[in-house]
């Protein structure tokens, strides 16, 4: 069997389930040994069964109830041992799943998705494949070949030793061939796991590439990829096939030497000379070969099956490796003892002597920031192209593990706080604008399990963006396609406003998200978060000076150092970054101007 700590606990929880298939698999067994029993019976006793023939309907009534426990049996077992594999194969990717949401943004960063995708479907396969057929492969190749065997030794000892020889082949060419079968699946499975990746990108970016016309180039890089896939699994089919071949080989000898030994047997007893092997007379009649040819063909399947175990156990192994080792990645994102639960947020947000680095990073991304952020005031946050903007609000998720003492959520160290009572109080309206493959309603109430269409509605007229979604045919029910392709950017930016709005949090954060819509519609917002949002936090990320100008205030960022912080009229006498970025909009606006 396969063995491992996030597999064991199944063999407990579904312990009756392979009880029963093993059992009805033992049933089918012995059900088959009676057959080629009653053949070799019809065969040898033919002249008095023609005499008798109720002890010839005895027999065939044998043969029938046998073929009836065989029937019911297979489909117990079959309905039992599958239904367990499926469980164990449904609880290990849920088990992955709840992992992969537990493990931090870093993880990602260096895990491509392709790679992760082939863990949730390829190797949970493989896994939920040897738990089915391999449990039955396995029964089989130990139960029926211990049966079948007693009962040849019973039919003809001499003829058992001879059909023995290929077994003990079988059973030590797959201990030599198991270590290299899992290296080889190990290996083919990191070649899918590029594959994928490679896809996911192309597909995910298939519009940059349509537009700079890369086409041929990227489909020249997949055959590349593909090819060096291709060239693993042929491998690894070809030692698969070749290991199959040589167990379909010995078989094949297997029968040879019984029938071309039985033969000689019967024929040297029938004429009188029956062959003698230390001191013992082989006798053997023509039924009794019958019989051993049927327990022969019996010994068939638990020898191919003994084969294709080792190709299955050495393929589950290789991928519950790399399950395991997804499973043990250690979660950086997670409470600390006795978290504090927080209720009835205000909003105050302060930052002390606060610096922060990215993982893979050797420089701090932030440095020294300090500044307090009051409950209910309306917060704007400006600066350079990667000033530190959006890395300063998405540290108040817990997205990245930061120094102790250093942001507080009403004077709560943030990192003392439970991790799920803090996400619960912040709305986010992310940079990238992200909508699932869902009706438009279900996107807007995402934070909510029932859908409140008048909340749903309230939302997009915050976003101005109601009567947009009225104008589609379908209104509300619109499905905005793959991370909203079938909605324009500004469409998808004021949605993603209005998903965030919906959730009614003391705080929001909305990080430049008004970027792709035009002036007018920027206004309504701004005028929509002045009012609908009174008394409550919100932080507004942006690249125009224009968006924060009347804000309470205004976070003035330069190369990850916070420059300046005041509202409209403060920054404008003592903050440098902020007079140049406004002088540089006027003269923008100037330009627009003169072009018209």
């Amino acid at each position: 069997m396969l063995f491992g700590k996030y597999v064991n606990k199944y063999y407990l929880k579904y312990w009756f389930l392979f009880l029963i298939g093993i059992l009805c698999l033992a049933a089918v067994d012995v059900a088959q040994t009676f057959i080629p029993r009653y053949l070799g019976q019809i065969i040898d006793d033919n002249n008095e069964l023609i005499a008798n023939q109720d002890n010839l309907l005895q027999l065939i009534f044998g043969i029938l109830i046998c073929a009836s426990v065989m029937f019911i049996g297979r489909c117990v077992w079959r309905l039992t041992i599958f239904r367990a594999s499926g469980n164990i194969e449904m609880g290990l990717r849920k088990e992955m799943f709840l992992k992969a949401e537990r493990l931090s943004t870093a993880y990602y960063h260096e895990n491509k998705v392709g790679n992760i995708m082939n863990w949730f479907t390829t190797d949970i396969e493989t896994i939920g494949e040897f738990y089915g057929w391999g449990t039955v492969m396995l029964v089989d190749a130990i139960f029926l070949s211990i049966i079948v065997i007693v009962q040849m030794i019973m039919v003809n000892i001499w003829m058992t030793l001879i059909a023995l020889v290929p077994i003990i082949l079988i059973v030590v060419w797959g201990a030599l061939v198991e270590k290299y079968m899992t290296v080889k699946w190990e290996e083919r499975q990191g070649a899918e796991d590029r594959l994928y990746d490679f896809a996911q990108e192309n597909f995910t970016g298939i519009r940059v590439i349509k537009a700079f016309v890369k086409e041929n180039k990227e489909l020249h890089a997949f055959a590349k990829i593909a090819k060096n896939c291709k060239d693993i699994n042929i491998r690894f089919a070809r030692m698969s096939v070749l290991f199959d071949v040589l167990i379909e080989i010995i078989i094949a000898l297997e029968l040879a030497f019984v029938l071309g030994f039985g033969g000689w047997f019967i024929y040297a007893f029938a004429v009188g000379s029956p062959i003698i092997l230390f001191g013992i007379s082989i006798d053997i009649t023509v039924g009794q070969l019958v019989q051993f040819v049927g327990y022969i063909d019996l010994l068939v399947w638990p020898m191919i099956a003994l084969g294709q175990i080792v190709t299955m156990r050495s393929r589950a192994k290789g991928s519950l490796n790399r399950i395991t080792n997804f499973l043990d990645t250690p979660e950086e994102i997670h409470n600390c003892d006795n978290p504090i639960v927080l209720n009835d947020v205000k909003g105050k947000i302060e930052f002390k002597n606060f610096s922060f680095a990215y993982p893979s990073n050797d420089h701090d991304s932030l440095e020294d920031i300090s500044l307090t952020i009051n409950p209910g005031e309306t917060v704007g946050i400006v600066g350079k192209i990667g000033s530190g903007k959006t890395t300063l609000v998405s540290v108040l998720f817990r997205l990245y593990n930061i120094k102790e003492g250093t942001i507080f959520i009403d004077g709560n160290d943030l990192m003392k706080c439970d991790i799920e009572s803090l996400r619960d109080n912040i709305a986010y309206a992310p940079q990238d604008n992200f909508l699932y493959s869902d009706e438009i309603k279900n996107n807007i109430a995402f934070s909510s399990d029932v859908v409140d269409q008048e909340k749903v509605e309230e939302a997009a007229r915050f976003a101005d963006v109601h009567y947009n979604i009225i104008d589609f045919p379908k209104g509300y029910e619109t499905v905005s396609g793959e991370r909203g392709v079938t909605l324009s950017g500004g469409q998808k930016q004021r949605i993603s406003i209005a998903r965030a709005f919906y959730k009614k949090a003391p705080i929001l954060v909305l990080d430049d998200s008004v970027s792709a819509v035009d002036v007018k519609t920027e206004e309504t917002i701004l005028e929509n978060i002045k009012v609908q949002r009174k008394d409550m936090t919100t932080i507004v990320v942006a690249s125009r000076v224009s968006t924060v100008s009347h804000m309470d205030k205004i976070i003035v960022l330069d190369n990850g150092k916070l420059e300046a912080f005041g509202n409209h009229q403060e920054l404008m006498k003592k903050s440098k970054v902020y007079q140049r970025m406004v002088f540089l909009q006027e003269l923008e606006k100037e330009a627009e101007g003169g072009e018209q």
